[in-house]
Formats: structure tokens, sequence, C-alpha cells
């Protein structure tokens, strides 16, 4: 990166808006290209620039765009990403921190702004956090921030003392001039240091002399989540403040035909009635409970066409079709997998399904917006400042340089709040309210109803196997849904193969297959519904995942052969996968007697660039199910704070089994059923199993920790469940289902 662009050096802009100061942007105009790794849309943007450096705020120096400073050495580190309970705020942190060599316990933090970072040529960087990428994404030029400000700071010193800069060292927010052991701090420096032009390039730390990364450093976030200050998004309150309740058509597809509400109008606290876009209609009232009372009394038509006589029957069986179709892109192959089918005599076929499933964060979607003729503000908790900034000025009929997004925290996204649509109904709510703050917050029903959803999958696996029982061919058919098609015809493309279906199955790169297989086909017959699909944690490692290590287990039981010693042998050419398969094999006693109804069960995979495995031993009793422990392992390459990564792999068992036993959106009329958690639920804390986590990092390369770990929760599971019962789990969730 050029390191003058971390100063936030800028470029005039050379756009001239209408003199109306309202401008129509066309959506084509800043999506570049749509995320193929991850929960959340990535955003690139090509926008007008202009301003200049920011001015120093509170008394605080900017050293540089990462670093601000204060006369009391109190260091206030600037986050790009989302920060919603991953963690990702302080390993971002510890990683400028490392680098700027300043005290942590003097560390603060403050979000930067979308429409700053504007102006001053995106000098963030990437706001999107999906993908697991919120640190892997970054690290690089992050580091490069700290480093540039500990240089200046440095130069300061030496201008100072009116010596060399090599005389002079930083440690724990202070510079020493070696010599003679002088010293200055770095609240006495700031402001020189400020004034100071950068360095062409900088040196960043060899890993091996870390001291702050790769520590269970303190969150910075804890104590005002413990005290209450911490602000989410549905926390705004500002003077004078509206509350709007919505209700969108509840088939993704429909439009608004027409609707009454002459029973609502008169309601106690209603302020208006209106129409949003072309499928919905708000309330704005001076409560958001008289708003939803008000709305509940509106009578809606909505026109929805054919889609309004879909329901899930319908959908499984275009899927069903799509398991023998002609039609599919082949997504990874060597060799010749047909043929070897064809002309094995020992074969295996299962199929497997998984539903669609909500993303259902705690705080439903919400956004509090206030419109004028000439600016937009926008209070937002978003996985994506950017494309949030771009949503606002796109439904505020304004220029990004004329909108600002203040960016909240999350409670909660899991890929979800990487799309706008909420942000969009929210702005155009407030402009039909000029000059009034509106705070526009989804019911739990709402959010429910209109998700971008978890994609709907099957997928036939064939194998051919040879007379020791090992693996000669795989197929694995996939049929559904794509998520980057339901998002390219906004982007005028046509549809294609989509990378992101083979998650865990690909050839190369994050997501690659590891197990060795000497005839593989991995292809996919694209099933669209008209229900929006979406980045849902994990993405497509979900179903690949319980898809290949249900069937990797099956295949083992078949040869008569132990689970671990089959995978073993599959996994000959990756190392670093059998080495967590290892980890937790032993950590669970694998091959240890177990009482009667108990197993052990494992699953393995590489995802996001990381490596993890999982052995979960479960029991059933009483036809019921009881997960007593899972041992987890996951090598990210580099671990920034292995107590978050211990924290995040634990919440991942928690999201990951709750999909596995009840996430599940069926749909009648068009429409999804399950409205709330009394349909929707999710795993209950007396449900939850221990999880013992081994954080094992090789070094060399930066992978993902927020998702990997999702996907071995089911297929570990259900492995245990199959080694205590011999019941085969083929279908999620497993609600409902006989396990015995």
């Amino acid at each position: 990166m050029n390191l003058k662009k971390l100063l936030g050096e800028t470029q005039e802009s050379n756009a001239e808006p209408q003199a109306s100061g309202v401008v129509n942007i066309s959506r084509r105009r800043f999506v570049v290209g749509s995320a193929t790794a991850g929960a959340g849309l990535m955003v690139a943007m090509q926008l007008p620039l202009g301003s200049t450096r920011a001015v120093a705020q509170d008394g605080a120096t900017e050293v540089n765009a990462w670093v601000l400073i204060d006369p009391d050495d109190t260091v206030t580190i600037r986050i790009a990403r989302a920060e919603m309970g991953q963690g990702t705020l302080t390993g971002l942190a510890q990683l400028v921190a490392e680098e700027l060599e300043c005290d942590w316990d003097k560390v603060s933090w403050e979000f930067a702004s979308p429409a700053e970072s504007l102006a001053r040529n995106r000098v963030w960087g990437s706001f999107a956090t999906g993908g697991s990428r919120g640190i892997r994404g970054s690290h690089q030029y992050v580091r490069e921030g700290g480093a540039l400000a500990r240089e200046l700071l440095l130069a300061a010193a030496g201008k100072e003392w009116g010596v060399p800069v090599a005389e002079c060292a930083a440690k724990n927010s202070v510079v020493t001039h070696t010599p003679s052991g002088a010293t200055m701090t770095y609240g006495e420096l700031a402001a020189t240091a400020a004034t100071l032009s950068a360095p062409d390039t900088v040196t960043l730390k060899d890993p091996g002399d870390w001291t702050l990364v790769g520590t269970p450093a303190a969150r910075l976030d804890t104590v005002d989540k413990v005290d209450g200050s911490l602000q989410y998004g549905a926390d705004v309150m500002l003077p004078g403040m509206l509350h709007a309740a919505i209700h969108a058509c509840p088939v993704h597809t429909g439009k608004r035909r027409s609707f009454d509400a002459s029973k609502a109008e008169d309601m106690p606290g209603v302020r208006a009635v209106l129409e949003v876009s072309d499928n919905a209609v708000a309330v704005v009232a001076d409560s958001w409970w008289q708003a939803k009372k008000a709305l509940d009394a509106v009578s809606i038509e909505w026109e929805t066409g054919e889609d309004g006589k879909v329901n899930s029957e319908s959908i499984q069986a275009m899927l069903e079709e799509g398991l023998t179709a002609d039609d599919a892109f082949v997504g990874n192959e060597h060799g010749d997998a047909i043929a070897a089918l064809a002309k094995a005599d020992n074969t295996l076929t299962a199929d497997y399904s998984y539903p669609f499933q909500n993303h259902a964060p705690m705080e439903p979607m919400n956004t509090t917006a206030l419109w004028t003729e000439g600016r937009c503000e926008a209070w937002v908790p978003t996985q994506n400042g950017e494309a949030a900034l771009e949503a606002v000025a796109t439904a505020a009929g304004l220029f990004p340089e004329q909108c600002e997004v203040h960016r909240m925290i999350l409670g909660g996204g899991f890929g979800r709040r990487g799309a706008h649509d909420f942000v969009e109904q929210a702005v155009q709510i407030a402009r039909q309210m000029p000059g009034t703050p509106v705070k526009m917050l989804w019911s739990r029903e709402e959010d429910q109803r209109r998700g971008y959803y978890h994609p709907i999958t099957r997928s036939r696996m064939t194998a051919a196997v040879d007379e020791d029982g090992k693996l000669d061919a795989l197929h694995m058919r996939i049929s559904g849904q794509s998520i980057l098609a339901f998002f390219r015809p906004a982007l005028g493309d046509k549809p294609d193969k989509d990378p992101v279906v083979f998650q865990s199955v690909a050839p190369e790169g994050d997501h690659s297959m590891i197990y060795s297989v000497p005839n593989l086909l991995a292809d996919h017959a694209m099933r669209n519904t008209h229900l929006r699909p979406g980045f849902w944690r994990g993405v497509n490692i979900n179903q690949n995942v319980f898809y290949m290590e249900s069937f990797v287990d099956e295949l083992a039981r078949k040869a008569g052969t132990d689970p671990l010693e089959y995978r073993r042998e599959l996994l000959k050419e990756s190392p670093l996968a059998l080495t967590v398969l290892e980890e937790v094999a032993k950590k669970a006693g694998w091959g240890r007697a177990m009482p009667e109804g108990h197993g052990l069960g494992l699953a393995v995979c590489k995802a996001f660039g990381s490596y993890v495995a999982a052995c979960a031993e479960a029991a059933v009793v009483d036809g019921k199910l009881q997960m007593k422990k899972i041992w987890a392992a996951t090598d990210p390459g580099f671990a920034v704070n292995p107590q978050q990564i211990e924290a995040q792999v634990g919440g991942s068992f928690v999201y990951g089994l709750s999909a596995a036993l009840y996430g599940e959106c069926t749909v009648e009329e068009g429409r999804v059923v399950e409205e709330n958690f009394d349909t929707y639920p999710s795993l209950k804390l007396a449900e939850m199993p221990e999880v013992e986590v081994s954080v094992m990092p090789s070094g060399g390369f930066w992978g993902g920790v927020g998702e990997p770990t999702i996907a071995v929760a089911a297929p570990a599971v259900l492995n245990a469940v199959y080694a205590a019962t011999g019941v085969r789990i083929r279908h999620l969730p497993v609600k409902d289902q006989a396990l015995a």
C-alpha cells in the first residue's frame, strides 16, 4: 500500500452535484463486484473524492488516519471493520498497537467514518466485515498504519532532540534516546509527529518479535457492555425523534396493490401512514409500540403472482429434479468420476438436504435516519459502512458526500447486515418526514419474513470403492440456490457458475477440498426460488461439509474401517487438516470404550483459509439427543488473540448446533411460515455441550475464525449419533426425526 495514503492525503472531487442537491445514483455506479466468500455482500466503490485531512478531536492529535494520541498518552485506534461480538475490534487494535509500540492499557477505539473515508480516498480500506475477513483481509495495511505512526513519532523525537532517528527507540508509548537515556512520551510528541512527511516505506515486525499479538489481551468493548454504555443501533435516541414500524410484502417478489389506513390514522401517537417503495407500508408514531399497533390495523392487499403459490413441497420437487438433471456447472473435476462409477462393482449413494435458515440476530434490523434537502445522516448497525453509505445516498437522492453513516455496534449480524434493504427503507421514510429523525425498527416477524436466507440445497453423493474399500471415485451433485445468481442481475450479469457454491470442495484456495480422491466430480444444478438467498454465517460450507463428512463416515462404516483411519488415508496430502483432526481425536480419547447409547463422531474441513476439526460425544437416551462434549481444533495460521478465537469457536457451535437441530424455514403461499422464536427456536443453555478448544496456529498464513467451525458442528454430532445408535441422519434439521 502507498504509505502516504495512510496519512489521509486526498484528491479533489471532479464531480459536480446538480443544482438542486439531489441526484439519482445508479446501483451500477457503486457495486463493482459481489462477494465470493463469506457472509455479506462485498462492495467495491468508485466514488467522488474530496474534503481534507481530519481535524484533531477532543484534544487528541491525529498522527495518521489510524492513530490519534491525547496529551495524557491515551491512544485511540480507528476501526473500519464492524464489531458484532466476534472481537474483530480488539484484534485489529492489537495489530495496530503491536507495530505502534504503545501502552495497551491506554488504548481506546472509535469507528472510522465511511463518509470521511470517501473524502480521503478510502484511506481505511475496506469496511466490509464478512467471510471471516475482518482481520485476515486487513492485517497488512492496519499493521502498516501502526508502523507508520511509530516512525513518525520516532522522527518527531529526533527532531525535538536534534539527534538521528536511528538513535531513538519506541516502547510502551515512550521514545527513548538510547545514548543519553532521555525520554519523551507519545503524548508529548504527537503534535510534532502530525506535521511530518510520511516515509516511503516502513518495516513490519517479524511475527517472532510480537509481544501483544498472539496474547489474550483484554477486549476493548467489554467494560462498556457490562455497564450498559455501549450503544447498539436499537439504542439510538435523538431529540425530537419519531419511531417507525414497517411491513413489506412477505412474498419477496410481491408488490403492494392497495392499503386502507383509516383505522390506524386516528390511533394514539400516530403521525403518518406512508408508502415505502412499491412493496411496503410504514407507520410513524411517537413510540414504536404505537407505530406497531397502528400498523397492525392497516389493511394491506398484496400482488404476489405465481410466486404466491410456491410452497415447500414444490421447492423440494424442483431440487429433486436437479439431482439427476443434465444442466450442471462443474466446480471441481479431475480424473473421470462418471466413467469410474459406471464400471465400478461396489458403489454407495446417499441423498442429503439442507433447509432455508434465517440469520435471526437478537437485534432486529433497524436504522435511524435524518433527511433534509441537502444532507442525510443515518445511524446504522451495518457489516459494511461503505455499502450502507451507498444505500443511504441512493434512497436519499443525494451524492454520497452529502451523506454520513454513523456506524453502530451490532446486536448480531451473521451476514444479514451486509445487505441494506432496511437502511433504504428507513431513509425513504425519513425523506417523507424532512427534518425529523425517525428510528425504524423491524418486528421479529418482519425480520423472519424478510430475510436473505441460507440457500436451500439437496445433494446426491455417489462413490465407487475398490476391493479394499478405498475411495476411488466420488460424484457430489448439489442441487439448489446460488447466492451470486441473486445479486448478479443488479449488475447486469448473466447467470453463470457460482464458485461460492463449491466452498469446501473447491479445487484450490480458501475452501479447497482436503481429501485426495483419484476421480472427483463436484457439480451444481442451479435451482433458484423467489426467496432471497444471502450470506448466512459460514455460507455454503455448512451444507457441503455436512454432506461430505457424513458421507465419508458412511464410506468408512461400509468398508468396515475406523472413521479416523479412513480419513487419515484420505488426508495424506493435507497435513494441516490431518493435524487438527489428530488433535481432536487425541483429546477425545478416540477408540475408548463407550457406554451403551453413546458414541464419538468426527468432522474436518478447510474453510475461509483455516483448518478446523471437531470430535463430538453424543448419547441418545429414551430417543432424545444429549450432546455431552465437543473437542474442537483450529489452525488459522496466525492467532492474534487466542482467547477471542476460543470464544469464537465456542460461539460457532452454539450457532451451528442451533441450525442443525432446529433451523428450518418452511414456505406456504410463497412466504416463510416461521415468524418468531416459538417456531424458529435456538439451542437452549441446558442443551449446549461443553466445548474444549485447541488453538493451533502453524504460522505462514492468515485464516478466518468466525465461520469455519460452524460447518463441523452438525456432522460431528450426527456421526456420533450413528456411532451410538446406528441411525443415520441425512436431512437437517434434526427436530422431529427419530434417533433410535
